[in-house]
């Protein structure tokens, strides 16, 4: 699908997938791009045991055009994430350093299409453009300028057990990028619910996301219709237009501390037994505080502290 994006002819990655084309910046001197099938959504892998795209979540009764904790049992029971613009409330992470799981509302409720808690569910909104960096290969900028808490996009693909995770990790080469996500769920009653997403065969516009070690975006884990979490991505300050956009593959965000510190014996255990065999790579980030190399165990942490 082409579009014409001001002066410049572009190709719509999402091939009309997305509510707003996905732009590949157009120059004489680029790197090979990659060859993927889009998907806006998460999709099953191998290993997958649940579909992501099965309706498993109950649903609210509210007849309201946007629902209310008052009244609303999505949001009693799992509490309020956006204001009345979808702006998200709580961007802070607990001293455990474990983030709230959000659940929005789903194709069960019957409250409106235009309910303040259906945010992910309504997908790309924003001008995103898939630029060639100068030292880091592919990156993804914005277009406009995104609001400090701002839903961006999700980090979509294929939905694959551990198992097939370990193996994709450990058969790739020194020069292929690792695309694998973890996240590890914690209940508080000892269960450990975890999910990985690789983007790297089929994929959305999250793959195109660099490292950062001082990020501008943040991940959740956010539930909709089903209990396979889309991994979102909301801004965790203001961000000005063309400015690139990024995340810390470890779960950290600015201040707050990195999931890749994990918080107890058996998380630590884990994390040895993933990045066993796995060779670290360069960070190009630039930030001042660096750390020079990527996380080997690219993930996010979300629940209740276990301790």
């Amino acid at each position: 699908m082409n579009v014409v994006d001001g002066s410049k002819h572009a190709v719509d990655l999402s091939h009309g997938l997305e509510n707003v084309p996905v732009l590949i910046e157009r120059s004489s001197s680029v790197p090979i791009f990659p060859e993927f099938q889009y998907s806006p959504d998460n999709i099953g892998g191998p290993g997958c045991t649940v579909d992501p795209s099965e309706v498993t979540l109950p649903g609210c009764s509210c007849l309201y055009h946007s629902c209310c904790t008052e009244s609303c049992s999505c949001l009693q029971t799992h509490g309020q994430a956006y204001d009345s613009t979808g702006t998200l409330l709580d961007r802070t992470r607990t001293d455990s350093g474990y983030c709230s799981p959000v659940f929005e509302c789903n194709v069960l409720c019957s409250c409106s299409d235009t309910c303040s808690n259906r945010v992910v569910q309504r997908g790309l909104t924003l001008r995103l453009e898939i630029y060639s960096t100068r030292n880091r290969g592919w990156g993804l900028r914005t277009l406009e300028a995104i609001p400090n808490g701002t839903f961006v996009c999700e980090y979509a693909g294929e939905v694959i057990s551990f198992e097939e995770a370990r193996r994709r990790q450990l058969t790739q080469r020194s020069e292929e990028n690792n695309y694998i996500i973890a996240v590890r769920e914690h209940a508080g009653t000892g269960s450990i619910i975890e999910t990985f997403v690789d983007p790297a065969v089929v994929g959305n516009v999250g793959r195109f996301l660099n490292h950062s070690c001082l990020p501008n975006l943040f991940m959740l884990p956010v539930r909709v219709h089903s209990v396979v979490p889309r991994l979102a991505l909301f801004a965790g300050r203001n961000i000005d237009a063309h400015e690139e956009l990024t995340f810390d593959y470890s779960g950290g965000y600015s201040n707050q501390p990195p999931v890749e510190l994990l918080s107890t014996q058996s998380d630590a255990a884990v994390k040895a037994s993933r990045t066993d065999g796995l060779q670290r790579k360069a960070c190009h980030c630039g930030a001042n505080k660096c750390t020079q190399f990527l996380p080997l165990d690219l993930s996010i942490l979300s629940g209740n502290n276990p301790k």
